[in-house]
């Protein structure tokens, strides 16, 4: 087991019966920036996500196709695990839960649950969502425009009754308001923690936990007519991926419980109030945190194919390219709530933070450095406190408020935090104009230029997570080797290395160019 600090994130895993959309990639890139970060800041990290390739949407989904339901889930599953790899996520595991290993964990926590004697047979009636694989309680309920009961999300329910397992959900009410009490961020944001807690208090029904009607899941172990109840069969996916149900695996050992579960806010429920108490029927450990995002809205809406306005994410890459749209999503927005996506707000961003800001300030730095200091990393002179102070603002410090951000998941404030340094060192170029410097005071020019290539170094570390290539050709124009841009290096004691030699300067954020575009980005994909 390593003796570094370790840290766990997942996503949640995703539904096979549809192709994925941006807020697929807008859940799995924020898990992918903090995993990175982790990653730079000495933690053995595990990142995992996969797909939920059980439960009767998945198989009505094929048949109204007309395909075998394990192919559909083949081909689907593979759209996701490429989403992963075309978004620039460095995942660690990618699971299924049509795998042998996530029966055998499956059957095991459902023996567990039963042993303990949480489960029993009964009968369900009530109202079932197929779209949302959810029951729900008459009180929840509401009448569309066609006067057609619906759920809270809006989709059709239907009254389900068959026999069925039941999950004593009701027996961990107050445990479930005891640990919300003792781990105020057990959940966030805030308000989310609010939500959940209030809906617990309103009292907590036993859960119908397998389902006879239809046979694509994992069979109840001794009663086989039965099949799980997706949620529980995809929520055992967290420990499935380490290990479980051999708790003295190493990656079980080492990762659980998970330091966070990043999902959208509509299944906060089932990861917040049915997962934990599973697990407090099984004995086992609950994670440290579940946060809840929000919605990425287009034209004001949640994106759904019955819209027609779901945003393509390779669109988005392919027309603004990939480090600019996966800073455009977690900086545009504040995690954690609603927020719009469009194009003339993404083509702002671009424009302006990245090209204006950080790009064009690498561009005239570097270049003036190509042409005054013999291609090299200056030789500086007396720093002076105009010098050390900017250097220092992008060292330890910042990387202490963009911890400290990150572990909130605040990822805009850590961008505010790094875009305000950015800020600072534009306006210290025009203050000490090096320019100007060339004839008067060279040796004040080339402690100038230092100050700015030494801090755009540190800059380049600390955007690793977010923007990793344009960040790896910025580190690689300031000739900073590989083995040194961990943030153990962010201090003086990584500073560059006066008289290396530096590669010809190129831009790293070229500005968008606009072309006969429509808004929003990329629908309809």
């Amino acid at each position: 087991m390593s003796s570094q600090p370790h840290f766990y994130v997942t996503t949640p895993i995703y539904y096979v019966n549809d192709r994925p959309h941006i807020g697929h990639a807008y859940t799995t890139i924020a898990c992918d920036v903090l995993a990175r970060f982790k990653r730079l800041d000495g933690f053995d990290v595990h990142f995992l996500t996969g797909t939920d390739e059980h439960g009767q949407k998945v198989q009505k989904s094929a048949a109204a196709a007309g395909v075998d339901t394990r192919a559909l889930t083949d081909r689907v599953s593979r759209n996701f695990r490429d989403l992963a790899d075309a978004m620039g996520c460095a995942i660690d595991d990618f699971i299924r839960t049509t795998e042998d290993r996530h029966y055998a964990a499956c059957r095991a926590l459902w023996q567990r649950m039963m042993a303990r004697g949480h489960l029993y047979a009964g009968s369900y009636a009530g109202w079932y969502s197929v779209r949302d694989e959810a029951f729900y309680d008459e009180s929840e309920l509401t009448t569309d425009a066609a006067g057609a009961r619906v759920a809270p999300s809006g989709a059709e329910v239907a009254w389900v009754e068959e026999p069925s397992y039941f999950f004593r959900l009701s027996a961990f009410q107050e445990r479930l308001l005891e640990h919300y009490e003792r781990h105020p961020d057990f959940v966030l944001p805030e308000g989310r923690m609010n939500e959940v807690a209030s809906f617990v208090r309103g009292g907590l029904k036993d859960l119908s936990v397998s389902r006879t009607s239809f046979d694509w899941g994992i069979p109840v172990p001794d009663d086989p007519d039965h099949v799980m109840y997706v949620w529980l069969d995809a929520l055992t996916n967290y420990i499935t991926a380490l290990g479980y149900p051999d708790e003295e695996a190493a990656l079980y050992r080492q990762f659980w419980p998970a330091d966070l579960h990043m999902v959208g806010k509509d299944i906060l429920r089932f990861h917040a109030v049915y997962w934990p108490a599973f697990l407090m029927a099984a004995e086992l450990p609950l994670p440290r945190r579940v946060f809840a995002h929000g919605w990425l809205l287009n034209r004001g809406q949640k994106m759904s194919k019955s819209l027609g306005n779901v945003v393509s994410p390779y669109d988005l890459k392919d027309r603004y390219g990939l480090d600019q749209t996966r800073y455009y999503l977690l900086r545009e927005v504040p995690f954690g709530s609603d927020g719009y996506i469009g194009h003339d707000s993404l083509v702002q961003r671009i424009n302006s933070d990245l090209a204006n800001d950080l790009g064009n300030l690498a561009q005239r730095v570097l270049s003036m450095v190509k042409r005054n200091c013999q291609a090299s990393v200056p030789a500086p002179g007396a720093f002076d406190p105009a010098d050390t102070g900017l250097m220092a603002a992008a060292g330890p410090a910042l990387l202490a408020t963009v911890r400290e951000a990150l572990d909130r998941q605040a990822f805009h404030r850590a961008l505010e935090a790094i875009w305000s340094v950015i800020g600072d060192a534009n306006r210290y170029v025009d203050e000490q104009a090096p320019w100007a410097l060339r004839k008067t005071d060279p040796d004040r020019m080339a402690t100038v230029l230092y100050a700015l290539c030494e801090t755009l170094r540190r800059l380049g570390i600390l955007l690793q997570p977010v923007m990793p290539d344009a960040m790896d050709r910025l580190l690689g124009l300031l000739s900073v080797p590989a083995a040194t841009r961990r943030f153990a290096d962010l201090g003086d004691e990584g500073r560059l290395e006066s008289g290396t030699a530096l590669p010809p300067p190129v831009g790293i954020f070229p500005r968008y160019v606009e072309a006969d575009a429509d808004d929003p980005p990329a629908a309809g994909a």
